[in-house]
């Protein structure tokens, strides 16, 4: 299985922290020990202080493609879940001064927490997905 993540994909939160927002896509990967195993048991990465999190769309790649037109984008796959994307933001920002890439911030052990997909075809419309996140009660985020 392979995680393919985009990075600065959501404007507000590349503003947040100061990042141009790119034209084309931040592509960057996280292996599959990166996925959360034990429901609910989160381990706080000891080589951290500033963990963060966003909360994402994650899209199941039901067929291989490559060079894929936007229009026919939708054909590749065949279901959605809610994830979470944990960054090591101190660790990232050492990597990000030196050239480095991300991985050691962003592809570690537990850092993608994905719920269960549901199939596309089930929503009433697959365009217009709203999600939001909440902590301790409060919206921390939001999109579509």
């Amino acid at each position: 299985m392979n995680i393919f993540c985009i990075g600065r994909n959501y404007a507000a939160h590349a503003a947040e922290l100061g990042n141009d927002i790119p034209d084309d896509p931040v592509v960057f990967m996280k292996p599959e020990t990166a996925l959360l195993q034990e429901e609910g048991k989160l381990p706080y990465p000891s080589f951290t202080k500033s963990l963060h999190y966003e909360c994402e769309l994650v899209l199941r790649i039901s067929k291989a493609g490559s060079n894929i037109e936007l229009q026919d984008a939708a054909d590749y796959y065949d279901a959605i879940a809610l994830g979470f994307d944990f960054t090591a933001r101190d660790v990232q920002d050492e990597c990000k001064k030196k050239g480095l890439p991300w991985e050691k911030a962003k592809a570690f052990d537990n850092s993608a927490v994905v719920s269960e997909f549901v199939d596309i075809e089930t929503l009433p419309d697959s365009n217009n997905i709203l999600f939001s996140l909440k902590k301790n009660g409060k919206q921390v985020q939001s999109g579509d």
